[in-house]
Parts: structure tokens; C-alpha cells; sequence
């Protein structure tokens, strides 16, 4: 079983930065696959990024975050980060951090576990 918490979020102007935590718990989290989502009012809930534990390969995403957005993660702290920059008011939504063994996903159905989220708002 793994528990996800995730932290970060909060009110921003357009063009600045957020930095989102997703904290784990479980002694063998480094094997788990971290994935980050978005739902926005009245929409589905949106692929942003992932990144693989112990296995190979290098971190995905969106097309609409890439060059913006950067996925990383700290196994001693069982914590995966996203950082957000040059935030846009579409950007505005609830993210999500979910895990799942091994290989990462963009379909959020392929996940195990999530976190509660944590409400990012970038206003114009």
C-alpha cells in the first residue's frame, strides 16, 4: 500500500511559478511509478507528467507542458516534485499525484493510488 499527499499548491499570477510536492509513504516507493494529473472544473482529468522509479527511461509529458513543467523526485524522501513555470490561467485546476508499480502511464486509469490533490489557481 502506498498513501500520496500532496502540497504546493496555491494562487498565482500568470507567468510565475509553483513547485508541487507529493509525498509517499511506503519503504519501497523508489519501485513505484509517479504520475501527475489535472481536473479542471467540468473537464476530465488531464495527463501532466510522469517519471519511472527504479526502471529506466526518462520522464513524459503533455505536449501542452512541455518546456514548462519538470518532473523529478527524491527517493530518500519518498517525495516526486513538479515544478510549474510560466503559469498559465488554463493551468488552473486540482492536481493529482498517483503511483502505480514500476512503469509509468499517461492513462490515469493505470494507476493505483492517489493522492487528495491540491488546487493550483493562476489568475490573469
Amino acid at each position: 500500500q502506498v498513501q500520496l499527499v500532496e502540497s504546493g499548491g496555491g494562487l498565482v499570477q500568470a507567468g510565475g511559478s509553483l513547485r508541487l510536492s507529493c509525498v509517499a509513504t511506503g519503504h519501497t516507493f523508489n519501485r513505484y511509478a509517479v504520475g501527475w494529473f489535472r481536473q479542471a472544473p467540468g473537464k476530465s482529468r488531464e495527463f501532466v507528467s510522469a517519471i519511472n522509479g527504479i526502471t529506466a527511461g526518462s520522464p513524459i509529458y503533455a505536449d501542452s507542458m512541455k518546456g514548462r513543467f519538470s518532473i523529478s523526485r527524491d527517493n530518500a524522501k519518498n517525495t516526486v516534485y513538479l515544478e510549474m513555470n510560466s503559469l498559465k490561467p488554463e493551468d488552473t485546476a486540482v492536481y493529482y499525484c498517483a503511483a502505480r508499480d514500476l512503469f509509468y502511464s499517461g492513462e490515469s486509469t493505470a494507476y493505483d493510488y492517489w493522492g487528495q490533490g491540491t488546487q493550483v489557481t493562476v489568475s490573469s
